[in-house]
């Protein structure tokens, strides 16, 4: 008897050794890094699925999005838009609150777009995705919004610095 409680005890210790192993900043880091370079590369399913659900619905689903963000990005592109860098900085600590384990990502975009260069340090809140064991993320600076947030996640509220974007615009010399 003593032997099976033992088994039982190591099995719940593995179980939950992992569940908190997926929430560490580096699977964090892990998974923006993930999304910032399928971003670079077009690969919008991966973005999708590490994007909040909530803002995929409110694009009319997977489909729906997926055509909206080629569409842009094709648009874009059309218009002499380039993706020069994508990087992922750092990861906060990760806090629980509100039955979630949250924590912000602070990321580099830099972007060219006719004789003009586009430099913005943006902000992530990423929101870990227990059932599946990885992160969705959404744009930091939508959760200032109210009418946005309330959308997204109503009764949201939150101990972390969520920082303001900086975005700097710079003529490009040639």
């Amino acid at each position: 008897m003593i032997t099976q409680f033992k088994k039982l005890m190591f099995v719940i210790f593995l179980v939950t050794s992992a569940s908190i192993f997926s929430q560490t900043k580096e699977d964090a880091l892990s998974d923006a890094k993930i999304t910032s370079k399928a971003t670079l590369e077009m690969d919008f399913k991966t973005v999708l699925k590490h994007t909040l659900p909530k803002v995929v619905n409110m694009m009319g689903g997977e489909e729906a999005a997926l055509t909206l963000l080629k569409s842009t990005f094709d648009t874009m592109k059309t218009q002499g838009f380039v993706f020069e860098k994508a990087d992922i900085i750092s990861v906060s600590e990760i806090v629980e609150e509100q039955g979630q384990y949250r924590c912000v990502i602070e990321g580099y975009n830099q972007m060219k777009m006719a004789s003009q260069r586009i430099k913005s340090k943006s902000y992530l809140l990423g929101i870990y995705n227990e059932t599946d064991g990885y992160w969705w993320f959404v744009e930091a600076k939508q959760l200032k919004n109210k009418a946005m947030l309330d959308m997204v996640l109503p009764d949201f509220e939150t101990n972390l610095d969520i920082p303001d974007d900086d975005v700097q615009v710079e003529q490009i010399e040639d």
